[in-house]
């Protein structure tokens, strides 16, 4: 029996081909930043997975219009919302909530993540990404 016996820098190589996808990020730019829409309506389900979590809302962006379902992608993991104070039990179906989103630019009923806040409680919940800088005052 042969064995096939890889060179180093081939092993690099095929080590890097093989690791680049699971390095890949989608982009948000399907989502237009300078838009920003209030949601008011209820949590129809709030899915805690792996790489964004996601949120269905039933409700209404312009008073008059029919109610509808909109999906909206918070910008991060569950691990990384659960170090900004968030649970799987954040939101729940049937919650009354005011959300903000940066909407889909092709128009569906859909968008990005900014804020929420649950009509009950009054809690706002946000996603904070990064560190804000520093300033001199702050040192």
């Amino acid at each position: 029996m042969r064995f096939f016996r890889l060179r180093p820098l081939s092993a690099a190589i095929v080590a890097v081909l093989g690791a680049s996808p699971a390095a890949a990020h989608h982009s948000f730019a399907m989502y237009d930043p300078s838009v920003i829409i209030k949601l008011d309506g209820t949590v129809k389900e709030f899915q805690w997975t792996n790489p964004h979590v996601l949120l269905w809302v039933v409700g209404v962006s312009k008073p008059g219009e029919a109610p509808l379902v909109w999906t909206v992608e918070l910008p991060t993991s569950p691990g990384n919302l659960s170090r900004m104070g968030w649970t799987k039990h954040s939101l729940s179906p049937g919650d009354r909530i005011s959300v903000e989103l940066n909407p889909l630019r092709d128009g569906k009923h859909g968008g990005s993540f900014r804020k929420a806040i649950l009509q009950a409680t009054g809690q706002v919940l946000t996603v904070t990404l990064h560190e804000p800088p520093k300033t001199d005052a702050a040192k």
